[in-house]
C-alpha cells in the first residue's frame, strides 16, 4: 500500500511507537485502533452547551482574522481567504477560555492514554470554513506543514458546530501513519502528500462537541462546506512531548528551535500528573 510514497527529506529511520501506560480515559480498543489506523473519533467529547464562552472568543478571534484579509491582495493571505476558510492562531495567549479548554480533563486523560507522561500543548487554531466553499483542503499530514521531532505528536480536531460530509467534516487515510514523515508539494490550496491517497480514505462526521482525534502523521483533509448558510466551526489542538523541536531547512543547514514559548506552548502533563496553571 506505501511502497510508492515518497518520504520528507528529514524522515530518516522513523519507526511509530506504541505507547503503553495506564489508561485513563480511553478503552484498549480504542487504543489499538489508534495505532493501527490513526485515528479516533469520539462524537461525545465535550458538552456543546458548555463551548458557548469558548466559541464566543473565538469567534471574536476569527472576526478579526476576516477583517484583516479583506484588506489583503484577492482577499487572501497564504491558504486563508476570506469568505471561505480563515485560520485563527495561537488563541490560547489571548482568551481564558481557549487556555483553560486546552487543560481540559479530556486532553490530559488523551494525552496521557496516547502519548506519555511529560507533555506540551504545541499548537491550537481555530478554523472556519464558511458556507458555499466549494474547494477542499488538500490531503497532507499536520507534520508536512512544520517538521517537528519526535515526528509522532497528537492533532486534537474538535467540532464547535456540527462537522457532517456536506459541511466538511474530516476525512483520514488509515494506516499510513506508520511510515513517518511524506514529502509534501504546495499547491494554490495548500501543502499536499499525494492527490489520490494509496488506501481507502475514511470520513470523520461528528456532532458539535465531538472531536477526531489523529496522529500528526495521519495524511487527512476537509471536504468542501456545501451548505448554504451553516458556518463549519473547529478548534484544533496540537501536543507535542517536551523536548520537541521545529526542525526547518535554512538553505541546507537545518536549524532547530524548542517547542517551549511560555506564553502557548506550557505543560499539560508534567511527570504524569495534570498541570492547570
Amino acid at each position: 500500500m506505501t511502497t510508492n510514497l515518497s518520504l520528507h527529506t528529514f524522515n530518516q529511520g522513523f519507526k511509530w511507537s506504541n505507547h503503553s501506560s495506564s489508561l485513563k480515559r480511553l478503552t484498549a480498543e480504542q487504543r489499538q485502533h489508534f495505532n493501527e489506523q490513526g485515528f479516533l473519533v469520539i462524537p461525545d467529547a465535550f458538552d456543546p452547551v458548555a463551548l458557548q464562552p469558548l466559541i464566543e472568543d473565538l469567534d471574536a478571534a476569527e472576526s478579526g482574522v476576516d477583517a484583516f484579509l479583506r484588506t489583503q491582495p484577492d482577499r487572501k493571505l497564504f491558504i486563508a481567504r476570506a469568505d471561505d476558510i480563515t485560520f485563527a492562531t495561537h488563541l490560547v495567549t489571548r482568551s481564558e477560555h481557549a487556555r483553560r479548554f486546552t487543560r481540559s480533563e479530556f486532553f490530559q486523560d488523551v494525552v496521557h492514554d496516547l502519548m506519555g507522561s511529560d507533555i506540551r500543548l504545541y499548537w491550537d487554531q481555530a478554523v472556519y470554513k464558511k458556507p458555499e466553499t466549494d474547494q477542499p483542503f488538500p490531503w497532507h499530514q499536520d507534520n508536512g506543514y512544520t517538521f517537528v521531532e519526535p515526528q509522532q505528536y497528537l492533532t486534537c480536531w474538535v467540532a464547535l458546530t456540527e462537522a457532517t460530509v456536506e459541511s466538511g467534516c474530516p476525512w483520514v487515510v488509515p494506516g499510513v501513519h506508520r511510515e513517518g514523515t511524506l514529502n509534501h508539494e504546495m499547491t494554490d490550496l495548500g501543502w499536499e502528500c499525494f492527490a489520490d491517497p494509496p488506501a481507502e480514505a475514511v470520513a470523520a462526521p461528528v456532532p458539535a462537541g465531538g472531536a477526531v482525534i489523529f496522529s500528526s502523521l495521519t495524511p487527512h483533509k476537509t471536504g468542501p462546506n456545501l451548505t448554504l448558510d451553516h458556518v463549519r466551526k473547529a478548534y484544533i489542538i496540537q501536543f507535542a512531548p517536551d523536548g520537541a523541536t521545529v526542525i526547518q531547512d535554512q538553505g541546507g543547514s537545518p536549524t532547530r528551535t524548542l517547542c517551549n514559548a511560555p506564553d502557548r506552548q506550557y505543560w499539560i502533563l508534567k511527570a504524569g500528573e495534570p498541570v492547570t496553571d
